[in-house]
C-alpha cells in the first residue's frame, strides 16, 4: 500500500488526504479480490520503522485506523470478510487495541476472504519472536508456524519502490513480486486483474528443475 503521502505532495494536498484517499482503495480491492480467486490478502497499513513519520501525521494514521474499525467491520461482516491484524499492539493506543480485537471477533467466522493488516509490523521482529518460539530445536516447520501469516504466493508492491521494505521476509520466499509505478491510491481493481494475470502464467519451480 505504498504512495499514499507522494499521491497527495504531487497534489499539493496534505500526506494525511493521501492516506485517506488510501482507504478507498483497500474498499476497491478487498471486493475485487474473490472474483479472481483470492482467499486472503495481506495489507500492509503502518510498518515499525513507521513511528519516524512526523507526529502529526502518525496520530493521522491512528485516527484514520479508528475511524476504519468503527464503519467498515460491520460491511466486511455482512461480505462475509474476516479481518485479522499482524504486528505489535503495545505501542498502540488502548482504543485502537479494544477496536482491532472487537473487529477480529466481529469476523472470526467470515470465509469469503481472510484480509490481514500489518500494524506496527517487522518482520526481522516477527522472525526473531518466532525463532525463541521455536526454540533450540527450531526446523522450518516449526519457525513457520510461529510466524503470523503462511507463505506468500503473490506480492504486489505499488508505488514504484523495487524492494520489500521489512514484509513478511520469510513468508515470501518464494512469492512472485510484481512492482508497479501506479501509487497505491490510485490501485485499481484492474491493476489487480492484470498482476493475478501475471502470476498465472508463471511458472514456480520453487527451486526445482523446469518441467521438461
Amino acid at each position: 500500500m505504498d504512495g499514499n503521502g507522494r499521491w497527495a505532495t504531487e497534489r499539493g494536498l496534505p500526506r494525511v488526504a493521501g492516506h485517506r484517499k488510501g482507504a478507498d482503495a483497500v474498499r476497491r480491492i478487498i471486493e475485487s479480490a474473490p472474483p479472481l480467486g483470492i482467499g486472503a490478502l495481506t495489507l500492509y497499513a503502518f510498518s515499525s520503522d513507521n513511528w519516524k513519520r512526523p507526529a502529526e501525521e502518525v496520530s493521522a494514521l491512528m485516527r484514520l485506523f479508528e475511524h476504519y474499525l468503527q464503519t467498515e467491520v460491520e460491511e466486511c461482516a455482512a461480505k462475509d470478510v474476516r479481518l485479522s491484524f499482524i504486528g505489535r499492539r503495545d505501542r498502540l493506543s488502548s482504543t485502537v487495541v479494544r477496536l482491532i480485537s472487537d473487529s477480529e471477533d466481529r469476523t472470526r467466522y467470515c470465509e469469503r476472504l481472510h484480509v490481514r493488516i500489518a500494524v506496527d509490523y517487522s518482520s526481522r521482529d516477527a522472525l526473531v519472536v518466532a525463532a525463541r518460539t521455536a526454540g533450540p530445536n527450531a526446523t522450518r516447520e516449526t519457525v513457520a508456524a510461529a510466524l503470523p501469516a503462511p507463505d506468500v504466493d503473490l506480492l504486489i508492491r505499488t508505488g514504484g519502490e523495487q524492494r520489500l521494505s521489512d514484509f513478511l521476509l520469510w513468508e515470501c520466499a518464494y512469492a512472485e513480486l510484481v512492482f508497479l509505478p501506479v501509487m497505491w491510491p490510485d490501485f485499481q481493481a484492474s491493476h489487480l486483474d492484470t498482476a493475478v494475470a501475471s502470476f498465472r502464467k508463471r511458472e514456480r519451480r520453487f527451486g526445482a528443475a523446469p518441467a521438461a
